[in-house]
């Protein structure tokens, strides 16, 4: 049962951060084409001799024209509503629709990133050491959000460790009814908080920051590294007292 819709706050962030990984390059008709109204034709002309090409632009029906961004770094705020899948779903989505997820400043990315990573890594059993890049991306957010800010991290419905069944439930309901994204405690950190923006438009374009190594011990991710700069920060074990090595 899904409770009564949160209220709605308006959510400034000039300096909102983002971490995702590096491997996947930027899509020439996000980034290159002005008028998203032009997509559809363009992609059906491009199919006839490149017919790979929705497996990188992805399924450009989730977005609405009215609703799609265009321009240097849009790849970035586009893919995570182009590329969803079941398989792959996340706090307030069951995968069947996209939601692009940031934090107020690079701590909380950093410890939301590390979990997932982490989580990944133990998983596949992966061999210790540097592995797997990733970039930050510094975007503006300005919108008027369900805010879920008065749930207790790791406690409340929507926010605990490992059980998405509220959040998503949360989600789905918000996003049929319009609303444009929700505000919420980190649950990887404490004191931080993040958004997570049902549609690209709630996001200015990116700006491309620091790219950046994980160093996975074979329990954790315990250092990060800059990859321009070569500097080799340690990771604390704040996240641990969230409890729930999960999101």
């Amino acid at each position: 049962m899904v409770s009564a819709a949160p209220s709605v706050s308006r959510v400034a962030w000039p300096g909102a951060v983002r971490i995702i990984r590096s491997a996947f390059p930027p899509i020439d008709l996000f980034e290159d084409i002005a008028d998203p109204a032009d997509w559809p034709l363009l992609l059906s002309a491009e199919m006839k001799t490149n017919p790979r090409l929705m497996e990188t632009v992805g399924n450009l029906d989730l977005v609405p024209p009215e609703r799609r961004v265009s321009g240097p770094g849009a790849s970035f705020l586009m893919a995570p509503f182009t590329h969803v899948s079941r398989d792959r779903p996340s706090r307030f989505s069951d995968g069947s629709f996209g939601v692009l997820y940031a934090a107020e400043g690079f701590e909380t990315a950093l410890f939301e990133t590390i979990h997932h990573h982490a989580r990944f890594m133990a998983r596949t059993a992966e061999t210790p050491g540097w592995a797997s890049q990733f970039r930050e991306l510094v975007l503006t957010i300005d919108a008027s959000l369900h805010d879920l800010r008065g749930e207790a991290a790791g406690a409340g419905p929507c926010l605990l460790p490992d059980d998405y069944a509220a959040a998503q439930a949360l989600g789905a309901k918000l996003r049929r009814e319009g609303s444009d994204g929700v505000v919420y405690p980190s649950v990887r950190r404490p004191d931080g908080t993040c958004v997570g923006l049902f549609w690209p438009d709630r996001a200015t374009l990116p700006v491309q920051g620091r790219h950046l190594d994980y160093h996975w011990n074979g329990v954790r991710v315990d250092f990060y590294r800059e990859a321009g700069t070569g500097r080799v920060f340690r990771i604390g074990e704040v996240v641990d007292s969230l409890r729930g090595a999960s999101e």
